[in-house]
C-alpha cells in the first residue's frame, strides 16, 4: 500500500460514538442494533427470515466460520467474556477489535502474535458441536437455526464475576448454535444456562429462528447477584417481530405455553420491589428496565418505522405517551407476505419520504446525506444517560446508520436438506451502501476478504473496507452517488438470487447422490460470488472517486459537468448575496 493510500485510509475513519445506556452508574460501549423475525407464513417462499443490524462502530467486524468439532468425553467448554458486553477488558484479553483469540474456534481465531482469551469460568462439553457463521454474535448454524440480536437498557448491568456471573448474550448464542438443531431447544439451553451459571451485562434481545418456527428469547441481569432472568415467547406463524434496543415482551402469562421463562423471576422481582402480585401480569419491560434505550425515540422511531411499513394498514402514529408505550404490538401481520430482498430493503431506511427524513433538513447538506455524527451535545455525551434528562436538541436514529459494522438476513428452508437450505445474505458496513453475498451454511470455509478486517488499518484486502470507504465517499455528493450505489447493488443481489435458485438445484440433485459432495462445491460457489463482489465495489469505489472529482460530474467524453447545488439550497445559503454586482450587497433583502 503507498503511503497516500494509507493517509486516505486514515481520513476516510469514521468517529466512535460512545452511547450511555440507561444504567446510570456505567456508562457502556455498546453495540446498539436493530432485529427482525419474519416466520413462514408472512414469508414469500415460506421460509423463516432473521435479521439483524451490528450497529458497532469500528469494532471487529470479522465474518467466521467456525467449524464443527469432536471432543473428549468429560472435557469442559470455556466461557469468554465478549468486549460487546462492556466493553475492553484487559483482564480477560477481549477486546472491541479482537473479541476473541484462542484455538476453540478454527483457524481464523489462532493469532500466536496475540495474547489468548482467558475464560471466566467453563461448563460441560458435549461430544461433538456443530459449525456455524459467527461476528459479534452466532449468526446461523448448520442445521439452519438462526440468531438476530439488540442490546437493551436494564435497572442493573454487573461485570462478569468469574465462577458466578460468566454468561452474556454472545456466548449464550454461540453456545446454542454449537448444540442445538432448533429454536425451541436454543431458548430452553439459554435459560437453563443463564439461571445455572449467571448473566452480566446489559439487557438483550434474542430473535431465534429454524425452518419451523421464531422465538424471542429477553434476558437480563438478576439483582441476586447470581444467576439471571429471562423470558421467552414464540412468535405467532403468519407474524412479523421487530427490535431496537427496547425489551418487547410485557405482560408474562403463566398459562400460555408459548411463553417460557425462568422458575424465580417473580420471586426475584418481589423479593427486590421490582413487581408484587397486586400489580396484576408482570410487565417484563417494566419490571427488569428503565423504559426506553439512551434517549427519547431512540428505540421507538425505529419500530414505528418498520411496523407502519410492514403494515400501512396500521396507521401507527410515530407519538407516543413514554418509553413504555403499548402503542406498538409484539408482533404484527404485514399487509404483504416478504421476500428476502424485502427484509434487505427495510434495513436501508433513514426514514426516506417520511416526516423524518434524515437525507432532508440543513444538516444533510446540500447533497441528501443522511449522516449524524454525534457528539458531546448528544444524548451519549451527556454526564447522566438519564432518557428523561433534558437534551437541548437530537438527531433521529435510523435504521441504516453510518456506523454499522455489518448486517445480514439469514433464510431457513424447510423444503432443502440442513447443508443447502441455510442461507446467510451478508453485507458489511452500513445496509444503505452495502452489497449482500450469500453464504450457504454447508460450506466448509468462507472467502477470506470476508474475516480480514482490521478497522484501524485501511487495507484493499478487506471486504469491510471496501464497502466502508464507498460509504464514506458517498457522503461528499451523497444524492448522486446513492444512484449508482443502488444500480450496482441491484445488478450484484438480482443476480446473485438467481444464481442461488441454480445452485439450489444443482447441490440438491448432487446431494441425492453423495451428500459429501456437496460442502466442497458450495464452498468453491460461495467463494466466488463473495469475492467477485468484492473486486465489482472495489472497481465501483475508484469509479465514483474519477466521476465525481473535483465535485463535477464527469464522463470520459464530457468532464467537469458543472451540476452545482439544488435550488432550495442556493436560496437558503449566502451565495443569494454573493459578487452579482460591484455595489454592496443589501443583506436585508
Amino acid at each position: 500500500m503507498t503511503s497516500a493510500q494509507d493517509r486516505g485510509g486514515k481520513t476516510m475513519k469514521k468517529f466512535i460514538v460512545v452511547i450511555l445506556v440507561l444504567n446510570l452508574i456505567n456508562p457502556l460501549y455498546v453495540q446498539a442494533c436493530t432485529t427482525l423475525l419474519i416466520t413462514r407464513e408472512a414469508s414469500v417462499d415460506g421460509s423463516v427470515i432473521v435479521g439483524h443490524s451490528d450497529d458497532s462502530e469500528l469494532f471487529d467486524q470479522r465474518l467466521v466460520y467456525v467449524p464443527s468439532a469432536d471432543h473428549e468425553p468429560g472435557s469442559l467448554r470455556p466461557v469468554y467474556y465478549d468486549a460487546s458486553a462492556l466493553g475492553d477488558k484487559p483482564e480477560y484479553h477481549s477486546y472491541e477489535l479482537r473479541r476473541y483469540v484462542g484455538t476453540e474456534r478454527g483457524p481464523v481465531y489462532n493469532e500466536t502474535d496475540r495474547p489468548q482469551s482467558i475464560p471466566l469460568g467453563f461448563i460441560p462439553q458435549v461430544p461433538h458441536t456443530y459449525a456455524y457463521f459467527e461476528g459479534s454474535y452466532a449468526i446461523m448454524n448448520e442445521h439452519q437455526v438462526m440468531f438476530g440480536e439488540c442490546t437493551d437498557g436494564t435497572k442493573i448491568q454487573p461485570d462478569p464475576v468469574p465462577g458466578r456471573l460468566i454468561f452474556y448474550s454472545a456466548e449464550l448464542s454461540r453456545v446454542a448454535a454449537e448444540r442445538v438443531t432448533t429454536a425451541r431447544e436454543a431458548v430452553i439451553l439459554i435459560g437453563h444456562l443463564i439461571e445455572t451459571y449467571g448473566y452480566y451485562g446489559t439487557g438483550e434481545t434474542l430473535p431465534i429462528g429454524d425452518t419451523k418456527e421464531g422465538w424471542i428469547i429477553e434476558m437480563a441481569p438478576s439483582p441476586e447477584g447470581k444467576g439471571g432472568l429471562w423470558v421467552a415467547k414464540k412468535v405467532p406463524e403468519g407474524e412479523v417481530f421487530v427490535a431496537a434496543n427496547e425489551l418487547r415482551i410485557r405482560e408474562i402469562d403463566p398459562a400460555d405455553p408459548h411463553t417460557l421463562f425462568n422458575k424465580d423471576l417473580h420471586a426475584i422481582a418481589e423479593k427486590h420491589g421490582w413487581w408484587k402480585p397486586g400489580d396484576g401480569k408482570l410487565d417484563w419491560l417494566k419490571t427488569v428496565s428503565l423504559g426506553e434505550y439512551s434517549h427519547p425515540y431512540y428505540s421507538l422511531r425505529r419500530v414505528w418505522r418498520l411496523q407502519s411499513r410492514l403494515a400501512p394498514s396500521m396507521n401507527l402514529s410515530p407519538w407516543v405517551e413514554n418509553g413504555y408505550t403499548k402503542q406498538y404490538p409484539f408482533t404484527i401481520k404485514p399487509d404483504q407476505k416478504l421476500s428476502v430482498r424485502d427484509a434487505m430493503a427495510l434495513y436501508r431506511d433513514y426514514y426516506q419520504g417520511s416526516e423524518f427524513d434524515l437525507s432532508k433538513g440543513v444538516t444533510a447538506g446540500p447533497f441528501g446525506s443522511p449522516y449524524r455524527f454525534p457528539g458531546p451535545k448528544d444524548a451519549g455525551g451527556s454526564d447522566t444517560g438519564d432518557p428523561n434528562a433534558k437534551l437541548e436538541g437530537g438527531w433521529e436514529r435510523p435504521i441504516s446508520i453510518f456506523r454499522c459494522g455489518f448486517s445480514y438476513i439469514c433464510q431457513a428452508r424447510d423444503w432443502l436438506p440442513d447443508p443447502i437450505g441455510g442461507l446467510l445474505w451478508f453485507g458489511p458496513d452500513e445496509p444503505m451502501t452495502t452489497s449482500y453475498v450469500p453464504f450457504y451454511v454447508g460450506v466448509t470455509d468462507i472467502a477470506k476478504p470476508y474475516y480480514t478486517v482490521d478497522t484501524t488499518t485501511f487495507s484493499q484486502d478487506s471486504a469491510w473496507w471496501a464497502f466502508n470507504f464507498v460509504a464514506n465517499w458517498a457522503g461528499l455528493k451523497y444524492s448522486y452517488m446513492l444512484k449508482d450505489i443502488q444500480q450496482k447493488q441491484d445488478e450484484l443481489e438480482l443476480a446473485a438470487l438467481e444464481s442461488i435458485k441454480e445452485m439450489d438445484k444443482t447441490a440438491l440433485a448432487l446431494y441425492q447422490k453423495d451428500p459429501a459432495k456437496v460442502p466442497p462445491l458450495l464452498t468453491r460457489y460461495c467463494e466466488t460470488q463473495a469475492n467477485m463482489v468484492v473486486s465489482e465495489w472495489w472497481k465501483l469505489a475508484w469509479n465514483l472517486v474519477a466521476k465525481y472529482d473535483d465535485g463535477y460530474i464527469n464522463a470520459p467524453q464530457k468532464m467537469a459537468q458543472e451540476v452545482g447545488y439544488p435550488d432550495d439550497w442556493y436560496q437558503a445559503s449566502e451565495w443569494k448575496n454573493g459578487p452579482k454586482s460591484y455595489a454592496k450587497p443589501d443583506k436585508t433583502k
